[in-house]
């Protein structure tokens, strides 16, 4: 009975089975307790609320597979935001140019700090922790009041809605399902996303393998740049200002995602798709307390801070259980 036990532990789809089950047995309890909580409209609206979320947490997927972190997403998505909203109001610049821009500088912002990380030996945590600051910092110097975006394309798709089933999505929430889609594909099915995963399994090992490790690396940190300013731009979209202040804590928010999603926090170890349901069990529980009414909002933190914890100790038992099955 036991080794059966461990077995199941240490199957790799295990954390990921336990997250969906965990986001079934939510929606049944909410569907219970409060009678329009399964509607079509307020299981939407987890995606809507949670669009830029769900970018930043793909992301943070490549990173920690690969057996890194990255603490700088929620500030360079503020940074996007503040970015956009001063060339579009203040230069005059048109959209198109503007999130062109913002995505590149992201990836290049992510693509700095992956190169710091490989070629100069430096922990990941150290050296997105001073991305972090920086690229707050830099958000004030462009100004320290938030800049409302009046943009009329912009304005356009904070009120655009896409019909679906009888309710609807955003923009925002549609640009995010694709690319998650797309890096289901490239995690599953290309040689990036493998050489991903064997760095995060064992970096030493995927040298010797002949896998170009640090490139690998630099694209895997760009990619997570290049998803927080788009990130940014979805959350122009949803609050259609700029703000220094804007996303303060959402890399957390992020790694709990991937973490509560099935991802091992030291590499080599989950599913992108896990980055949905992490999202929408963070967005779930934030709406049960809505439907509430008399529970303070900091209860959402409480319920994240011990999920996370229950989440590790099933961490470390599939990691034991995968090494007894060795």
């Amino acid at each position: 009975m036991m080794a059966q036990v461990r077995g199941m532990t240490s199957a790799p789809y295990f954390t990921s089975l336990v997250t969906v089950i965990l986001l079934l047995a939510m929606f049944a309890a909410g569907g219970a307790a409060y009678p329009g909580f399964l509607s079509l409209q307020v299981v939407l609206n987890l995606l809507i609320d949670n669009a830029f979320l769900l970018v930043i947490a793909i992301g943070m997927s490549f990173v920690i597979l690969s057996g890194g972190i990255d603490l700088s997403v929620g500030s360079v998505l503020a940074l996007a935001t503040m970015i956009s909203a001063w060339l579009l109001n203040s230069a005059h610049w048109p959209p198109a140019a503007v999130i062109a821009l913002v995505l590149v500088l992201g990836a290049l912002f992510g693509a700095a700090q992956g190169a710091l990380i490989h070629y100069f030996k430096l922990q990941a945590f150290i050296v997105t922790l001073a991305g972090m600051f920086l690229a707050r910092g830099l958000c004030y110097l462009i100004s320290i009041n938030s800049i409302t975006i009046e943009d009329p394309f912009f304005v356009a798709m904070s009120q655009s809605q896409i019909e679906l089933l009888g309710g609807f999505l955003s923009p925002g929430a549609v640009i995010a399902l694709v690319l998650l889609g797309v890096a289901i594909y490239a995690a599953h099915f290309t040689s990036f996303g493998r050489a991903v995963y064997a760095i995060g399994g064992n970096e030493q090992s995927a040298h010797m393998m002949g896998l170009a490790v640090g490139r690998t690396k630099v694209l895997i940190y760009a990619l997570s740049g290049f998803c927080a300013a788009l990130a940014g731009v979805l959350f122009s979209f949803y609050m259609l200002s700029g703000y220094g202040l804007h996303a303060q804590g959402t890399e957390l928010d992020a790694i709990a995602a991937v973490v509560i999603g099935g991802t091992l926090l030291s590499g080599g170890y989950g599913y992108i798709a896990g980055a949905l349901s992490g999202v929408l069990i963070l967005g779930a529980i934030q709406t049960l307390i809505a439907f509430d009414g008399t529970l303070s909002s900091w209860w959402t933190k409480i319920v994240i801070g011990a999920l996370l914890f229950v989440f590790c100790v099933v961490q470390r038992l599939m990691s034991i259980g995968a090494k007894q099955n060795q």
